[in-house]
């Protein structure tokens, strides 16, 4: 299992993505732990690597004695980058994780490319509720608060449904640790980071709920946008673990947010180019690039590639599909045999094919899916290409 040691204690934490993207760390909210942000990690693996972690006293990363800090919880972050060897990354944090993302952005601002501070707040609005709930799971355990959090976390619809995402979150609530748990409440009972907001330089985004009970919009979020110097808010419809309750939403804030101040459109959008198509087509396009169509070919890459194929709304699989679908139904059978050659040579099985063209058939018409199952046929039964010598 991926553990690792630093800053006095040993560290649980997932890395996925290729050594080549660039990093983001996600971190969770107070009473849960990396899962959270599953669907998050799956849409943004496309563009970045990604690194969840167990905040301190939570999950599988170590419980250590007493009262934790903000201060402490975000070197802890620090310390873990290191171990890993990474130097810089976007960090992404909700609730308690947001906190820790405010301590980092005022103190290490040469380690941060991006903040996004989600459903979070700058200083703690009640001490002394936070204390009481610190002592009662001390007390009588996590399920002495479960209704209270549960019932905060999510909208009163979600919990009444008990979705798989809720009811995991629910488990994963009643197994931590109480004392860690303890700990992280006292970190958030002690907090104000409101003093050191002006000193956040990075491009920051909040993000807040409009049934947010936890952390609402006026005294939280509010004073977040108002705060630190250039930052952006959006308001998702949701409780306060948003990125649950509104998961694609969330991930299509982040991933604009990260795409508007990051990289060149068009070279993302020829390096996806090339990932959807292959090598070869997009080789020939460049070489047929002239003075008269030099801006369409800017215009395509920038816009279908750098744009519309890098939102992670719809995973990779799902946009071949899509993209097939409408060829077909145009009758651009040039087109749908490049994508279907392609799309059967990296995410796309047979048995996708099948389906899709079966649903053709239902809303496109019998000869469109005809002709479409003709083209798979031959491309299924094509031999593999042999590689070049050369």
């Amino acid at each position: 299992m991926p553990f690792v040691q630093a800053n006095g204690i040993k560290h649980f934490y997932h890395l996925d993505g290729r050594d080549d993207h660039p990093v983001i760390v996600l971190s969770h909210s107070l009473g849960v732990d990396h899962a959270q942000w599953d669907r998050q990690a799956a849409d943004l693996l496309a563009a970045f690597r990604v690194l969840r972690y167990d905040i301190r006293g939570h999950g599988a990363s170590e419980v250590s004695k007493g009262d934790y800090s903000v201060e402490m919880l975000a070197r802890d972050v620090l310390a873990l980058a290191d171990a890993l060897g990474i130097s810089q990354f976007a960090f992404c944090g909700l609730s308690l994780g947001g906190m820790i993302g405010q301590w980092l952005g005022a103190n290490a601002a040469n380690r941060l490319t991006h903040l996004v501070l989600a459903n979070t707040s700058p200083k703690s609005t009640n001490p002394t509720s936070m204390q009481e709930r610190r002592e009662k799971v001390l007390k009588d355990g996590m399920k002495a608060v479960e209704e209270m959090v549960v019932g905060r976390f999510f909208t009163p619809e979600s919990v009444a449904a008990n979705p798989p995402d809720v009811a995991s979150t629910r488990r994963t609530l009643l197994a931590t640790n109480p004392e860690g748990y303890a700990g992280c409440c006292a970190s958030v009972r002690d907090m104000d980071n409101i003093p050191i907001l002006h000193k956040i330089q990075t491009p920051t985004l909040v993000i807040f709920s409009d049934r947010d009970l936890s952390t609402p919009w006026t005294d939280n979020g509010e004073i977040l946008a108002r705060s630190i110097p250039g930052a952006k808010a959006i308001g998702l419809p949701t409780a306060h673990l948003s990125n649950i309750e509104a998961p694609r939403s969330f991930s299509a804030a982040l991933f604009d947010f990260l795409r508007t101040t990051g990289g060149d459109v068009l070279e993302t959008g020829l390096a996806r180019r090339r990932e959807v198509l292959g090598d070869a087509h997009v080789d020939r396009a460049v070489a047929n690039t002239s003075d008269f169509n030099r801006e369409f070919q800017d215009l395509l890459t920038r816009y279908a590639w750098g744009t519309i194929w890098m939102r992670p709304h719809f995973d990779q699989r799902t946009r071949r599909l899509l993209a097939l679908t409408t060829l077909a139904t145009r009758g651009a059978w040039d087109e749908f045999r490049m994508h279907l050659r392609t799309g059967l040579a990296h995410e796309l099985e047979p048995c996708d094919v099948k389906e899709l063209l079966l649903e053709l058939s239902i809303y496109a018409g019998i000869p469109a899916a005809n002709t479409g199952f003709h083209i798979a046929i031959e491309e299924l039964h094509r031999p593999p290409e042999q590689p070049s010598q050369h």
